[in-house]
């Protein structure tokens, strides 16, 4: 067998997987809390004790391992492994390839975190046999990846695919880029969060209220629709209109075949999942609405992982 070890690093959690690259399977994972208000060194030492961990669980020594992949929240430097800007891990300047061969001596390869999801859906996953695409993860923020005659569309800085950063509102919201409007302000599990929050301190009520001594996950968000909450409902609704928007520009636009849509917030509610892509079609024109599909991502939470298993050397 031939191993890889394929990382995706996000802005809530780090998930580090063994792959066989022969088959894409996911051998056995380590998962850890990103923790980024710690700082960066602390989610690099995270991801060395995740590896350290995944080794001696899997009883497998490092020479062994053909490589490591990492797929990183935000815009990255691929040819060099550094993390450029990461605004959801508080991440700038950082050369994360040169912190991990500092412990392993192997080829270690860097790229976007839904650049490499889509690579382990286009693969193993849902968009296997497509040859144009865009996969769009809703989690911490709204990222994307283009596919285009089967290959990810890069850009010419590398950072195509910025959809979480399509301004969707001119004076708007306040993004954790900097800028102000953006889509992710609007339509990301965090959004969503700050809204519901927001409302709560204005004496709304909410069945979270029984769990505000926790974060609001993407299950607890689930679980309040389920029964019926109005407050989330009506946070769900909004995010999700927003987000259909951007997916109608990106038909327009772009003209894929399929949209695979991924991450917590599309995995965990359901809901959501079917008013995004009901209205994206309604707000879409007629002629690309007619060739589009729209399907969950197939690997759930390895999709970055099986797909920084097989990032390379640009």
């Amino acid at each position: 067998m031939e191993y890889s070890i394929g990382i995706d690093l996000g802005g809530t959690k780090i998930l580090i997987g063994l792959v066989d690259k022969k088959t894409g399977e996911v051998i056995h994972y380590v998962k850890k809390k990103t923790k980024k208000d710690k700082g960066p060194k602390n989610i690099v030492k995270k991801m060395l004790d995740g590896i350290d961990e995944l080794l001696k669980e899997c009883k497998i020594p490092v020479k062994e391992i053909s490589s490591i992949g990492i797929g990183a929240a935000g815009q990255v430097d691929r040819e060099n492994g550094i993390i450029i800007a990461a605004v959801n891990l508080e991440c700038y300047d950082l050369n994360i390839r040169e912190k991990i061969n500092e412990r392993y001596d192997i080829p270690v390869y860097l790229g976007n975190d839904v650049e490499i999801a889509a690579m382990g859906e286009l693969k193993y996953g849902a968009a296997k046999g497509y040859d144009d695409v865009v996969c769009i993860f809703v989690g911490t923020g709204v990222g994307s990846a283009i596919i285009k005659d089967g290959k990810i569309i890069k850009g010419a800085t590398g950072t195509a695919g910025e959809i979480g950063h399509m301004i969707v509102d001119l004076n708007g919201r306040p993004c954790a880029c900097g800028a102000h409007g953006c889509l992710e302000a609007y339509a990301s599990r965090s959004a969503i969060e700050k809204r519901i929050e927001g409302a709560l301190k204005k004496g709304r009520y909410s069945v979270i209220l029984d769990t505000m001594d926790k974060s609001i996950t993407s299950h607890i968000i689930q679980d309040a629709i389920e029964k019926n909450d109005e407050l989330v409902t009506q946070c769900v609704d909004e995010a999700a209109e927003y987000l259909s928007g951007g997916i109608a520009s990106i038909i327009n636009f772009i003209n894929p075949k399929l949209i695979v849509l991924g991450g917590g917030l599309i995995e965990a509610v359901d809901y959501f999942y079917q008013k995004v892509t009901k209205k994206a079609k309604a707000k879409s024109l007629p002629v690309p609405t007619t060739k589009i599909e729209f399907k969950k991502a197939a690997l759930g939470d390895f999709s970055g992982v099986v797909g920084a298993a097989f990032l390379e050397g640009e």
